[in-house]
Formats: structure tokens, sequence, C-alpha cells
């Protein structure tokens, strides 16, 4: 891989489970967030440090497929300044070297300034394990990943000798069942064509199955479907220079990934008869508050249903539904830093 493929092919944090997390799962997040703590209970003396850039070391396992770069954030940090510090570790063996944690975007993006020299970082005193729990941990909160970035960061860690499928589902907070689905399709699609095709939010487990049995099934050439998606992006980067509307490299991803599908020839699914289909079952999940049920989320064919028991905080949110949704969906377009 090329090393203009590689500086655009970066993975950065964060592994969340689509769908609603069961009871079990949910005792692994708190366990999860209590590394998180436990790292940061870590801090030295939890005072921010003023570190060189080249002297921290990025090894940690790779969790994001990023097609964009880091040249807003760049600008924004020159503007305003850092104000979220990243996390290290001291090296080792190396007094002067320290260990990236999480913030891999604002290093990357004070790295790339000629006009910030110094990035903002606290310290802590953690294990190679603690270390790549604090990641962890770190950006459950963020933004979900998209199905494939999650599953190439299953197959990262377990290649890191993190631990095997079961370890890897517990600290992940998902199933053993769906790290076994995404490393298969990992290995039937080829890690450096994942790389290249990016995130592509909006195509789910279904789609990049489909596309891997047709790898499979054709022998289709991956180098040559790399070259395909890597395609997409020069044609989209040529469209910026022109000031064309090539705005979202998120929207790029699910072009690349839609021109190796047409390439592979993945035949789509039969057309639904005008048979009635069987009637499929949705699952409800409680909601409560201060222990006491709140009413439920369902998700059904068209959507998700919220309900709410009657009270006052369900007028309230009556009032507010439109402000509450707005606030949300600003939530999820966020950007994380990392």
């Amino acid at each position: 891989m090329t090393s203009g493929k590689k500086k655009r092919l970066s993975m950065l944090d964060n592994l969340a489970q689509a769908g609603a997390a069961s009871p079990a799962l949910s005792s692994s997040m708190m366990s999860s967030n209590r590394a998180l703590r436990s790292a940061r209970d870590a801090v030295d003396s939890h005072h921010v440090w003023e570190l060189d850039p080249d002297h921290i070391i990025d090894s940690r396992p790779e969790d994001r497929l990023d097609p964009g770069d880091v040249v807003d954030l760049r600008d924004a940090i020159e503007a305003n300044g850092q104000t979220v510090p990243i996390l290290v570790r001291r090296h080792p063996t190396q007094s002067d070297r320290y260990l990236l944690v999480y913030g891999r975007r604002r290093l990357e993006a004070i790295r790339h300034s000629d006009k910030v020299t110094k990035v903002r970082a606290l310290v802590a005193n953690l294990d190679d394990h603690s270390a790549v729990q604090a990641q962890i941990s770190e950006n459950m909160a963020r933004r979900d990943l998209s199905f494939i970035e999650k599953a190439l960061f299953a197959q990262e860690l377990i290649s890191n000798g993190f631990g095997n499928q079961t370890q890897i589902a517990e600290v992940l907070t998902v199933t053993k069942s769906s790290v076994s689905m995404a490393l298969a399709i990992v290995e039937m699609v080829g890690a450096d064509l994942i790389r290249m095709i990016g995130p592509a939010h909006g195509i789910g487990r279904p789609r990049w199955e489909a596309l891997g049995k047709a790898i499979d099934e054709t022998g289709a050439n991956r180098e040559r479907l790399i070259e395909i998606a890597e395609d997409v992006y020069t044609k989209a980067d040529v469209a910026r220079i022109k000031d064309q509307d090539f705005s979202d490299p998120q929207d790029v991803s699910v072009l690349a990934f839609e021109a190796v599908v047409k390439a592979v020839g993945v035949r789509e699914k039969p057309k639904p008869t005008n048979k009635a289909p069987s009637p499929t079952p949705h699952k409800s999940y409680p909601l409560s508050l201060s222990g006491r049920k709140a009413g439920t989320v369902k998700r059904t064919k068209t959507g998700i249903a919220l309900t709410l028991e009657d009270s006052p905080f369900a007028d309230w949110v009556e009032i507010e539904a439109q402000k509450i949704l707005n606030d949300l969906h600003a939530r999820w377009l966020q950007r994380s830093e990392d």
C-alpha cells in the first residue's frame, strides 16, 4: 500500500455495538468504565504537560477508519488552542518518550501545525492491557462507528494479543457471535480493501457479507478493487479542488463501497413477491428512571417507537420533543476529536 493510502486511511478511536445491550453487556460496560476511571486516577498529579509531539509514539491498536484529514482540527487548534488534552503513558525504556493512549487526531493536527509546537497531555501510569482498556472506554461514549470499523478493530485487538474472541466481546460489550461474524467478514473482504474503502456509514453487516462472499465466489482481484476504491477518492479530491459539492469524506467511503460492489457484480436480493411476508417479531426494551419503569423503546419495520409512562416528565418531553430531537441529532453528527 502506498504511503498516500496509509496517510489517508488511518484508523482512530471507538467501538460500540449497534442495538440494545443485555444486562450482562451493561455490566461489562460498567467494568470498562471503571477501567477508564482507573486510568484517569493514574494520571501524574492531574497535571497537564506540554510535550513535544515528536516524543510521543502511537503504537495502539487502531480502531477507526478515517478517510479525512486533520486540516479543520489543526485550524481550530491554531485559532482557539487545544482545549482537551490527550492522554499518554511513559515509555517503559526511554525516559524522554511517551506512548499515546488516546487523542490521535489532536496529536496529528499539532504535528501538522506550523504555529502550535507543543501538545497538551496528561501522563498516566498504565500497562499495555490497561492502556487498551482505557482507549476503548474513553471512546465508548463517542459516536457509533460503522459495522466495518467495529469488525476491523476486533481483528486488530486479537492480532495484537489483547485476548481471545470471548475476552474481546466482553471488553467491547458485544456478543461473541458478533465478534466471530465480524472477523469472518474481514477475512472474506480483506483488511487492505476495507481500509481503502473506508468506514461506509450506513452499510451494514448484510451488504459487507454479500461483498465478501462475492469476492470469494468470483475470485475478484483485490488489488484491482483497491485501485477502484482509491479512484473514487481521487475524483472526490479533484471535485473539492474545483469547489464542487463533495464536503463529507464519509459520503465518499459509501461511494467507494458501491463502486467495488459494482465491479465485483454482487447480486441483488430478489424483489419481494406479492405474497404477504410472515410477521417478524420486534423486541421492545424497558426504560427506567431512578430505578423505576419509565417506558419502553421498540424497533419496528418503520423505525423506532419510544413510549413513556404518563407523568409530568412525559408532559415535558412532549413539549420539548423537537428541541430534544435536535440536541440528540447534533450529538450524533458531532465528530470526535479522536
